[in-house]
């Protein structure tokens, strides 16, 4: 009689890659889990999912699984054995061929009665009701973990050598196998291992081999008498909370990426303080922050300002009551790089931005694009070019621009790429430069990612513009625009960045004239192809996600953007306007007009611009025609303040003429001199209609 209870698996093997534990984990836990369920052997109630708990150290992969069947439930099964006409001779019983098919089902004995006739299709079939034996626990099992393995082959994988000669390939050398149920071993084997109940702890601080008597038991067991704390979450918690002990009244800087990678790096977290010579603060503290988090995996420290302290805190894989020799050690470590840092800074410091500025012809920025040089010659020009739209002086953008990539060349810069343009900004200062100039350095790769913040001054504005759109006009004017999810040169995060900054500064640019003067700046460059009306498509796509981000709907959204507007800063403006319209009554029986409208107006060859009063038939044509005239001006004037919410209001007070209108008057009449005026109308109509917004687009 099959009985669920606590399944644990578990793999010992060596160190497994940091960066990669957390993926292998998750896919390790959830695959078994997957697979199990796939043999009905998790019991669980309809519409549940099963419950599972997984587990990655340094040196494990493990997952306990609960409510786990030592045997599958029974399953009917409906199988199509043959149709009719080969299963049966003309005499009516059974042919060879459904002799031979039931004994391979294996049931060479059952009679033609047991077997349902069905028409299937176009056929009548022999069709066998019967029920299936559940699978074991122990078959189950051995076949998830071998597709699970399977699945764990995404990383670099190992080739190692049992001691019987026999050849492994998988990650990381496997040691042990544990496959229990509540306190039973099943008797499955992986990777030339034979499953057991036995594991090993910490590699420093266990006190040798531990006997797991009960799957519920693991965690308690590996964490008292193995020094193993199994559980990721757990482990990470109890990290972040030694560190802030540690850290008292200081601020202590905790990455997620950081603290994800510390935490694949211990079994048993133990967090000391360490200090470094004051001498070093006088190094822009970025380098320093960046050269311990990146190459020591350690945990700085900041006071309530935001000022780096001469002490930082380690994770350490031992407890012992007298750190002194690991605190030694890492600090004599950190003393090494933190002096390499310094010395970066100094040499760096006895040359300008300026007199490596030349130098940068020698880098390539793309050989079909010429060097970093050539490159910053573009920006320059686009600074120039931008600078008095936005109201900057265009010596101020200039010079910005000239500066902005020499700190590509400095040595701090080489070992630490992360560091380009805030480093520029310290040089800059060091060099004599204004502060406009140096936060301009620092500003113009911003915004760097989702979510990052945009330049807080002007002139980090304009040369982040100038930086985006050269970017994007190059790279794209060469053929290497982005494909699928390949973007190697970041060129959807170009264009999402100079969005937002054009959206949210409201910088009043129009966007087809920043691509055209954009392309000339490459006329040199002859593989360089005019990749205006492409881009500009780009731009409206990426528009598009990022609009519905701010909270507007798709009918608001392709209201304003089918009218493919190249003044993005008035975009959230006439959103606005679309959205308060759309909440009129007379919103609705406008949009469908403004629809037919429109696919009268496809049908006609052409619409005279002139119209003639005195053709006039109908009422509503005088009526039309004449609230037409008085409101185009109001409308007109609304536009040129940018008010496109009165606009709309104005255009919306037109309902009832247009309603009257298509109630009373026949458009397609067989006068031709009477068709063609009508048709007139409903052009200048139809042109003051969309002057904001496509709102045939908000048509229900």
């Amino acid at each position: 009689m099959s009985h669920s209870d606590t399944l644990l698996i578990e793999l010992l093997t060596e160190e497994l890659p940091p960066k990669a534990l957390n993926q292998l984990s998750s896919v390790f836990s959830h695959c078994l889990v997957e697979q199990l369920a796939i043999h009905d052997l998790i019991d669980i109630d309809k519409g549940r999912v099963p419950s599972f708990e997984p587990f990655g150290t340094p040196r494990r992969l493990a997952v306990i699984i609960h409510n786990v069947r030592t045997v599958a439930p029974q399953r009917w099964i409906y199988k199509k054995v043959l149709p009719v006409s080969v299963a049966l001779k003309s005499n009516g019983q059974p042919s060879d061929q459904l002799i031979k098919r039931l004994i391979a089902l294996g049931f060479p004995d059952i009679p033609l009665t047991r077997l349902e006739r069905v028409i299937d299709g176009k056929i009548e079939a022999f069709f066998l009701k019967y029920t299936a034996p559940g699978v074991t626990l122990e078959d189950g099992l051995q076949n998830a973990l071998d597709e699970t393995l399977t699945k764990l082959t995404t990383h670099k994988i190992l080739t190692y050598q049992r001691p019987d000669g026999t050849n492994v390939q998988f990650i990381r050398p496997i040691h042990r196998l544990i496959a229990l149920h509540a306190n039973r071993v099943i008797p499955i084997t992986a990777l030339g291992l034979r499953a057991n109940n036995i594991t090993l702890g910490h590699r420093f601080l266990s006190e040798g081999q531990i006997k797991v008597l009960h799957a519920d038991n693991y965690k308690h067991v590996l964490k008292h008498r193995g020094k193993v704390i199994v559980s990721m979450l757990e482990r990470k918690e109890a990290i972040r909370i030694q560190l802030l002990e540690r850290a008292g009244v200081d601020h202590v800087l905790m990455p997620e990426t950081l603290l994800n990678e510390v935490n694949a790096l211990v079994e048993w977290p133990i967090v000391y303080a360490c200090h470094f010579d004051q001498v070093f603060l006088k190094v822009p503290q970025e380098c320093l922050i960046l050269t311990m988090q990146t190459n020591q995996k350690y945990f700085v420290l900041t006071n309530a300002f935001g000022k780096l302290q001469p002490r930082f805190l380690v994770v350490s894989n031992l407890q012992t009551d007298t750190p002194k020799q690991i605190v030694i050690g890492n600090e004599r470590v950190v003393r090494s790089r933190l002096t390499d840092a310094k010395f970066f800074f100094e040499q760096d410091k006895k040359k300008t931005l300026e007199q490596r500025v030349p130098l940068l012809a020698s880098v390539v920025y793309h050989h079909k694009l010429g060097s970093q040089l050539q490159r910053t010659e573009r920006i320059e020009a686009l600074a120039i070019l931008i600078a008095p739209i936005v109201g900057v002086d265009a010596r101020l953008a200039a010079r910005t621009a000239r500066l902005a990539k020499a700190d590509l060349l400095t040595y701090m810069v080489g070992e630490f790429p992360e560091l380009q343009g805030i480093m520029g900004a310290y040089y800059a200062r060091y060099d004599g430069e204004s502060e406009e100039i140096a936060i301009g350095c620092l500003e113009h790769y911003r915004p760097r990612f989702t979510g990052d913040e945009l330049p807080s001054t002007t002139i980090g504005t304009i040369i982040a513009v100038a930086d985006k759109i050269e970017a994007l006009v190059g790279i794209w004017g060469i053929g290497l625009q982005p494909t699928g999810e390949k973007d190697p040169y970041a060129l959807r995060r170009h264009a999402l960045g100079l969005l937002r900054i054009i959206l949210e500064k409201r910088l009043p640019i129009d966007l087809i004239d920043l691509l055209r003067h954009t392309y000339t700046q490459f006329s040199t460059h002859t593989q360089v192809i005019d990749p205006t009306s492409a881009l500009y498509d780009f731009f409206i796509d990426r528009l598009r996600s990022l609009l519905r981000g701010y909270g507007y709907n798709a009918k608001e959204v392709e209201a304003v953007l089918s009218q493919n507007p190249t003044r993005i800063d008035n975009i959230i403006s006439r959103l606005d306007a679309v959205r308060e319209f759309a909440a009129l009554p007379a919103a609705e029986s406008l949009a469908v007009a403004n629809k037919r409208i429109m696919n009268i107006l496809k049908k006609s060859n052409s619409a005279p611009r002139h119209i003639k009063t005195q053709l006039f038939v109908e009422c509503a044509e005088f009526t039309l025609f004449e609230q037409l005239q008085n409101i185009t001006p109001t409308v007109q004037d609304r536009l040129h303040s940018r008010d496109y919410t009165g606009a709309l209001l104005a255009l919306a007070s037109m309902s009832d003429s247009v309603n009257m209108f298509f109630k009373d008057v026949m458009i397609n009449t067989d006068n031709s001199a009477l068709r063609a005026n009508r048709l007139g109308l409903l052009a200048l109509l139809y042109e003051q209609m969309n002057c904001v917004a496509d709102i045939s687009k908000l048509k229900t």
